[in-house]
């Protein structure tokens, strides 16, 4: 199966739920983004490698680098594999020399581990097919939405026009249409709440069958 490279665009705190985190993972060389729900210590490791920074202890992380350095085992690349029913799975890729192995691991640990090996982070068509943010799609539905104020703007000129808030994205419960939840959608990720942005996608999935 083809594997994608992805590369990390950055971290956000949740609004909602408190201690957890949303990575966002981005195509690289592609217009998709994946974000993934992480626990606030994954976060902080992930963080402090990004960022270079030397903890006056190892984390637990940097402990499995040690140990494996140790036993003269490397890392090759962390693979996100599968997702299901809304959970990721994935597989870090090992080798001793001999041998090439996998171990099983939730995506937060292995990209946290990944990142100090310095390997790629992959995963496959079905999970970005899937859990995938397009966003030359929602840049399409921003569009039409700008031309269409445009028009109306057109047509009575000389009058004042009422200033429109621009509305908050909402959860995306209840009776909400396609378009609309598409729209949610682009807000969302306009004010980089890439929380909401993944429940809206998970919805819109669901809708999608």
């Amino acid at each position: 199966m083809k594997k994608i490279q992805l590369e990390i665009l950055g971290l956000s705190s949740s609004q909602s739920q408190s201690g957890s985190f949303a990575l966002i993972l981005g195509e690289k060389g592609g217009n998709r983004r994946l974000p993934i729900i992480i626990g606030m210590f994954e976060a902080q490791s992930i963080a402090i490698q990004i960022e270079k920074i030397s903890p006056n202890r190892p984390l637990t992380h940097d402990l499995f680098k040690s140990f494996a350095e140790h036993v003269h085992v490397v890392i090759l690349e962390v693979v996100i594999s599968d997702l299901k029913e809304g959970v990721f799975y994935s597989r870090i890729v090992c080798s001793d020399g001999a041998t090439t192995f996998d171990i099983d691991a939730r995506p937060s640990d292995a990209i946290a581990i990944g990142l100090r090996f310095g390997v790629p982070i992959f995963t496959v068509e079905s999970v970005l097919s899937e859990a995938g943010i397009i966003l030359s799609d929602l840049d399409e539905a921003e569009g039409d939405t700008d031309d269409d104020e445009d028009e109306e703007d057109d047509e009575d000129t000389d009058s004042p026009r009422p200033s429109r808030a621009q509305p908050e994205p909402r959860d995306p419960s209840g009776q909400v249409s396609l378009d609309e939840l598409t729209k949610m959608l682009a807000q969302a990720l306009e004010k980089e709440d890439y929380e909401k942005a993944a429940k809206i996608r998970d919805e819109l999935n669901k809708r999608n069958g």
